[in-house]
């Protein structure tokens, strides 16, 4: 494909040739039966890379309904969602993004309530707890189970083929999404065959990077990142984790670990300061960083994949729940990256919203729903923002270009670069193209 009249980030205009790689950039001739895109003085950039989501879960939630704020704020406003719900092929109802702030703390009482005689499963927007009720539960065999609260208790509850991912990759390609980093903890061999067949049958469009238990192998499709650990407060254990650390450094794999906490973060640390830091290390979320935090950071070098689109969509809860003296240290940006510390961005989809163009507009305004700033100090530029999902996916701080010898990976938008960079919107996206070849 060869794509005429492109203006590049940087302002400058190139025709852009490009395969499974980008091949020249220039003023270039269409060749004999090339197909031939017109930019028309739109903005090309390398495609977008959402650095941190879960697959699976993503494309389960396009099935799914939604019982948490904005959309649903009461018992009563769950209560008529739950009657609505069309159950899915296996007779079930499956809910996701609950807040406690909508009906209290939820178990199956209190589920049986809202739901009584059709299965249904409720998931917290946390992502690490599921509530069942009653029917739910006899259905998987436990209707003796005292809450039915299952925490980080997925495997237990996977009761159907994958879901398709055809729906999800389109949406993703809408947004310029050429490639992801699935964050799943404890995915191995069978977990990469089924994503690498997925992607082999054009399924799933996006390139994906895996993380994945040490040893497990990449296929054609399918690149292997980090080992998972998720961290819970409860139970914190230094020992263990700078252990685990240490065996997957000594298997040559490198460790992504979940911190949300500023316990979980300050462990986190120190298990590296201990075990050393590998290359392709990185930390998730660090929702959290306290101020003297920053300097370990950056002196361990590790890179943190943070996610800022949650001021926009949960920061008016944060501002209510969070004490006040830590809301300046809440999804840190700004501060991290003048430190020194390598930052990616990601959109945590289907646990935050999936549009990496929200997550942009966030870090650059630090808006909350009701239009209050959090954080001002951590807003950083557009082009910034926008950097923050070009990474590549061994290095997600490390950008790429429209240059020679990179990935076939383009997105195309219709507006010159300062409009683009003005309105961060998805709206301008024109063209996804991957490895070559054009899929929106």
């Amino acid at each position: 494909m060869l794509i005429t009249g492109a203006q590049l980030l940087d302002g400058s205009r190139a025709d852009v040739r490009v395969e499974d790689t980008i091949t020249e950039v220039g003023a270039l001739r269409p060749r004999s039966g090339e197909d031939v895109l017109d930019a028309r003085g739109g903005t090309l950039i390398p495609g977008l890379h959402d650095h941190h989501v879960h697959l699976r879960a993503a494309a389960a939630a396009l099935g799914s309904v939604h019982v948490g704020p904005p959309e649903v704020r009461t018992a009563d406003g769950m209560r008529a969602v739950l009657q609505r719900a069309a159950r899915r092929p296996d007779g079930w109802i499956r809910a996701v993004g609950y807040h406690d702030s909508v009906a209290g703390p939820l178990d199956r009482d209190v589920l049986d309530q809202l739901s009584p005689r059709t299965p249904v499963r409720v998931q917290h927007r946390s992502g690490a707890l599921w509530i069942l009720n009653s029917a739910a539960l006899e259905s998987i065999g436990a209707a003796d189970h005292a809450d039915g609260r299952l925490f980080r208790q997925d495997a237990a509850l996977a009761r159907t083929e994958p879901p398709s991912f055809g729906e999800l990759s389109a949406r993703l390609a809408a947004y310029g999404v050429t490639a992801v980093t699935d964050a799943t903890p404890g995915y191995g061999h069978h977990d990469v065959e089924g994503f690498t067949r997925a992607r082999r049958s054009g399924e799933l469009r996006q390139r994906l990077h895996c993380m994945a238990v040490a040893g497990t192998g990449a296929t054609e499709m399918v690149s292997i990142g980090p080992a998972k650990m998720i961290l819970d407060d409860p139970g914190l254990d230094l020992e263990a984790l700078t252990d685990w650390v240490i065996g997957n450094h000594v298997a040559g794999h490198p460790v992504a670990v979940h911190a949300v906490t500023d316990a979980q973060l300050v462990v986190t640390i120190a298990a590296l300061r201990t075990a050393g830091v590998l290359a392709g290390d990185r930390i998730e979320h660090a929702a959290v960083v306290p101020p003297d935090c920053i300097a370990d950071l950056a002196d361990l070098g590790i890179t943190v994949v943070t996610q800022p689109n949650f001021v926009a969509e949960r920061g008016d809860q944060y501002l209510a729940e969070v004490p006040v003296s830590q809301h300046d240290q809440l999804w840190r940006v700004a501060t991290l990256a003048g430190a020194g510390v390598p930052v990616a961005l990601s959109t945590d989809v289907p646990f935050g919203a999936g549009d990496p163009w929200a997550a942009m507009r966030a870090a650059v305004h630090r808006r909350t729903p009701s239009g209050a700033v959090l954080a001002a100090a951590e807003r950083i530029s557009p082009a910034t923002a926008l950097r923050g999902f070009l990474g590549r996916p061994d290095r997600p701080a490390v950008p790429r270009r429209i240059a020679p010898g990179e990935p076939g990976d383009l997105c195309l938008l219709s507006a010159p670069p300062e409009t683009v960079l003005a309105e961060l919107d998805a709206a301008l996206v024109t063209a996804t193209v991957i490895d070559g070849e054009l899929v929106r």
